[in-house]
């Protein structure tokens, strides 16, 4: 099985925060998690400096490609930035 993962730490949320499975919306200074299966993308989101994680909502999403896992990470650090209690983008944004 094919198994790629990126994590970015420090990243400061926008207004509204981001939308979790466990935690509803949080805010603050989070880690984003994101590991491609080959097929799929998971998006795990945690307070920087604490070991529990939360799944993005919406997350798991399709992703046919290691590339485009790595652009749907990326775009989600962005959107985390952003806020507005964002959640995992579709998939068409980013292929």
């Amino acid at each position: 099985m094919v198994q790629t993962s990126w994590t970015t730490t420090g990243v400061f949320t926008g207004p509204g925060g981001v939308r979790t499975d466990e935690a509803g919306i949080v805010t603050g200074e989070l880690t984003v998690h994101t590991t491609w299966n080959g097929s799929q993308a998971d998006v795990g989101i945690q307070y920087s400096g604490t070991s529990e994680w939360f799944t993005l909502t919406g997350s798991p999403v399709p992703c046919p490609s290691q590339q485009a896992s790595r652009n749907l990470h990326q775009e989600v650090v962005e959107a985390v930035r952003a806020g507005g209690g964002i959640t995992a983008l579709p998939q068409h944004d980013r292929l």
